[in-house]
């Protein structure tokens, strides 16, 4: 079981801000938009997840990325990330959930979170286990830091 640490929105592009409680609905998190619309959102794209112990080995590494840098909408803990693959679903608090869709394409506007500018570091091609993911809605409510996430049975 994993817990929710953060949840992020931003008015396009990143980083993204906390916020203290999210609305999710089939668009996503309410108050939260994307730049480029080509790449990011959408029904199948409406959310994305990202692991805080994977950030936290990134920052170790010397790396000045936080919680909602990557354009992350919610940041987790607690589970074992590298399993997390398309169709997998997760429960979020008492009513939210989502479905794993797609692995997350890094984007060079994440070049500034690496000492060395190299944001391959999130590519499931390059780096398996250790990229963003998108998810679409399943069910929507309100989910807070500190709520559960649970992998469910399809």
């Amino acid at each position: 079981m994993g817990k929710i640490v953060q949840l992020n929105v931003s008015d396009g592009g990143v980083p993204k801000y906390p916020i203290t409680t999210a609305m999710v609905t089939e668009k996503g998190l309410t108050g939260d938009r994307q730049a480029n619309l080509k790449y990011h959102g959408g029904p199948d794209r409406a959310v994305c997840l990202w692991s805080q112990e994977i950030i936290a080995t990134l920052q170790a590494a010397g790396h000045p990325i936080e919680s909602g840098s990557a354009g992350e909408n919610i940041t987790i803990s607690g589970l074992d990330w590298a399993t997390l693959c398309p169709g997998r679903r997760l429960q979020l608090g008492p009513t939210v959930q989502l479905e794993i869709t797609d692995y997350a394409a890094p984007c060079r506007q994440n070049a500034r979170w690496f000492s060395d500018r190299r944001y391959s570091r999130m590519s499931q091609n390059h780096y398996p286990g250790q990229s963003r993911l998108y998810a679409r809605v399943l069910q929507s409510g309100q989910i807070y830091p500190g709520d559960t996430v649970t992998m469910v049975r399809a």
